[in-house]
């Protein structure tokens, strides 16, 4: 049987591909030693081809394959001539820019880059780039991100390991002031612009097996976990994406919205069309909460002919309706993962776009993407089929969390994933450690699902967000779904109140296209929950739901809402504070044994503060 390919790269359209594709070894397939080199084959292949289209930072502009891979060339040089040893760390603080993409790149050149969500808390920022052991930051000015340059002030001085703290998109007359002592400050592009852009300086150049890059995880709460990522798995995930022909190929243009400190947006939009020649629209700073070019949103897939975007389904939810006389032909489908997706949400896309949306499962510890939806044969409620050379299969596990065995096809344990794309442990002081997240070459997820016997896997849920009710674990999933079945919920999220009887309740939050009340919602949860224990105690409308930075659902925040909930009906008007403190709320109480009781009978954590 032949397969797909599109030239010499294989294409996974239909699960009998896979195999095919597999039959060369990984090692023969001639991949690129770094992401460096992975931008220098193409930029050397096609210089005067596309790289980035430009929009959201003031002109228009657009940078070919030589422009790109010579600003990369600059910023690594300017990164070397401040000190920056090879595997040495340059820490990030940007949105989305052209300069974001060479900053980043850069640094993968001659180092390690660590891209940080700006949004962060002070003292999270410092936590990661301490553990990265950052020495160079490259930050956004006052005149991109207002605010954000003072920020970085209070950051650097909470690192002494720092050498240099640069701006991009500056305001000179504030950024040139109050660096701390032995920080070397300047204009990044200013800077860069006066290094050599035809090659690097720097003799060293980056292995397969060498650090490319620092991702954070989660970091809405608690100090987040840092994942390492090697060049090999970066330049694997980018060949291995490009085998869904969504993004790849010589006429192939992705949509950029999500930000790059984020791993969909760095592999999805960035690493795997560079691989293999395709062009990037970024939607500048804001990305997909511009609210200018959103409402362009269509224009801009006819006038660059984007072939493909990817986007969570709060992005899809908001899109604005396809105007009539808009050539939307070139548009060859819209990726989605991240969050559950409502099945009205799916449809309503389909049916206007008159494309598939194609969902994918991945995680930032195995780079960016493990399954993925093949073009030609998606199958229902599943998020797609293994990646190439990607393994995945459900265990169970002991109370410990520790696998007891595999779980035949059908059935649902917790998913577990071997192959190139496997991180090597969290960061830690003396490396990246494995321990307790990697046992025998698999990565345990931490979510639940099952794999079929045809290698389509099927995702219910996160083992974390499990609601125990008297013992009985009862998936949320199942509870969300029932409800936006619901012709007027847009979506749902459901999480377990602490409960004095039971341990803990489902309650439900959503949100509507339309006034619903919150009896007739509960109404509706109750006759469509799979069993009488998932029937929701209550459900409550919001005007949206909680999401991280990067558009996931954001459950400590609904579980912080509904300890609130609980305090006011128990205790009215009591001094109490709900927060957040390691993703689980606990409540900040004055002296008041009587409230202390009330929170001992729910099994809510709290601490006595005193003023």
């Amino acid at each position: 049987m032949s397969h797909h390919t599109d030239g010499d790269r294989p294409l996974v359209l239909v699960p009998e591909d896979l195999p095919l594709v597999e039959a060369v070894p990984l090692a023969e397939r001639d991949l690129p030693a770094s992401t460096y080199e992975l931008l220098a084959r193409t930029a050397t292949a096609t210089p005067d081809a596309p790289a980035l289209h430009l929009l959201g930072e003031g002109a228009e502009t657009t940078w070919t394959y030589g422009e790109l891979l010579r600003r990369v060339h600059q910023a690594a040089n300017l990164y070397a001539s401040l000190g920056l040893t090879p595997g040495g760390t340059v820490g990030l603080l940007l949105p989305n820019s052209g300069h974001t993409y060479a900053a980043l790149l850069g640094a993968q050149a001659v180092g390690v880059a660590n891209p940080v969500n700006p949004m962060l808390a002070d003292h999270h920022i410092i936590d990661i780039f301490s553990l990265t052991r950052a020495e160079i930051l490259v930050v956004a000015g006052s005149a991109m991100l207002p605010g954000l340059w003072e920020k970085a002030l209070r950051v650097a001085e909470g690192l002494p390991g720092l050498r240099a703290l640069l701006t991009v998109g500056g305001n000179a007359s504030l950024d040139a002031v109050h660096t701390p002592a032995k920080v070397q400050s300047g204009d990044f592009e200013r800077l860069a612009a006066e290094q050599p852009g035809d090659r690097l300086i720097a003799p060293h150049r980056p292995q397969p097996e060498e650090l490319a890059a620092y991702f954070h995880t989660g970091g809405t709460t608690g100090t987040p976990k840092v994942a390492p990522h090697t060049h090999a798995m970066e330049v694997y995930m980018a060949w291995a994406l490009g085998c869904s022909g969504a993004y790849a190929g010589g006429d192939g243009v992705a949509l950029a919205g999500l930000p790059l400190f984020h791993v969909n947006a760095v592999h999805v939009t960035g690493l795997a069309p560079f691989m293999h020649g395709a062009a990037v629209v970024s939607l500048g700073p804001l990305g997909y909460r511009d609210k200018q070019l959103m409402a362009d949103f269509w224009r801009i897939i006819e006038r660059f002919r984007v072939t493909a975007f990817s986007a969570v389904p709060t992005v899809y939810a908001s899109l604005p309706p396809l105007p009539g006389g808009v050539d939307i032909s070139s548009l060859r489908a819209g990726a989605v993962g991240a969050a559950p997706l409502p099945g009205r949400v799916r449809a309503d896309f389909e049916q206007q776009v008159k494309v598939p949306m194609l969902e994918g499962y991945g995680l930032t510890e195995a780079t960016c993407a493990s399954a993925a939806t093949p073009a030609f044969a998606p199958r229902a409620g599943s998020v797609g089929l293994r990646l190439p050379y990607q393994h995945i299969k459900a265990v169970t596990v002991d109370g410990g969390e520790r696998p007891t065995g595999d779980c035949p096809p059908g059935q649902s344990g917790v998913l577990a994933i071997s192959g190139p794309a496997v991180f090597p442990g969290y960061l830690g002081p003396d490396g990246p450690d494995p321990t307790g997240k990697i046992l025998d070459g698999w990565l345990l997820t931490g979510d639940l699902g099952h794999v079929d016997t045809d290698g389509y896997v099927h995702l219910t849920g996160r083992a974390k967000d499990l609601i125990i009710r008297g013992g009985h674990n009862i998936d949320p999933r199942s509870i969300e779904e029932s409800l936006l079945s619901h012709p007027a919920v847009t979506g749902a999220a459901a999480v377990g109140r602490p409960d004095p009887h039971a341990g803990e309740v489902p309650v439900a939050y959503v949100t509507c296209s339309r006034p619903v009340s919150e009896d007739d919602l509960l109404d509706w949860a109750r006759q469509y929950a799979p069993e009488p224990a998932a029937a929701p105690k209550a459900v409550h409308v919001l005007d949206k739901l909680p999401t991280t930075a990067v558009g996931k659902l954001f459950k400590p925040e609904l579980l912080a809402d509904a300890v609130r909930r609980i305090l006011t009906e128990l205790a009215p008007g009591a001094p109490a504070e709900v927060v957040l403190e390691d993703g689980r709320p606990i409540v900040l109480i004055g002296p008041a044994p009587q409230l202390a009781a009330v929170l001992d009978r729910h099994s809510i954590r709290y601490r006595t503060v005193t003023s």
